[in-house]
């Protein structure tokens, strides 16, 4: 049995893998918790996984404490996007948005008055 992943988004810094484990444990058997960390820094990026035993628990975590208090911060707390299986990452976007200012006005009359491609915000 895999379990089921929750995320947990708006962590304080100071929550760790044991703090995280230790509020998710009231809703069930986890199996795993993991604080997400700057490879290069080694602090928090604000938001981690907690694994549990079963999709029933999972959810009644997601119904616990989402938007409660932990650590001095309300947490997000969704059931993780499964990834897709086979290829692809699944996080797109990101980058472009570039002719947003009034490119192309001085070509005769070619008055389009700027392309307003506002870029996909990227994901996570």
């Amino acid at each position: 049995m895999s379990g089921a992943k929750v995320y947990v988004g708006n962590l304080s810094w100071n929550t760790t893998d044991d703090s995280l484990r230790s509020a998710f444990s009231n809703f069930g058997e986890v199996v795993d918790s993991i604080v997400m960390k700057d490879r290069e820094t080694g602090r928090s990026r604000g938001f981690g996984f907690v694994t549990f035993s079963s999709t029933d628990e999972a959810n009644a975590a997601i119904e616990g404490l989402n938007e409660q208090d932990l650590d001095g911060r309300n947490i997000r707390v969704n059931m993780a996007n499964a990834r897709p299986s086979g290829g692809g990452r699944g996080f797109g976007g990101g980058g472009g948005g570039g002719y947003s200012g009034g490119g192309y006005n001085n070509q005769g009359g070619y008055n389009q008055g700027g392309y307003q491609q506002s870029g996909g915000g990227g994901g996570y």
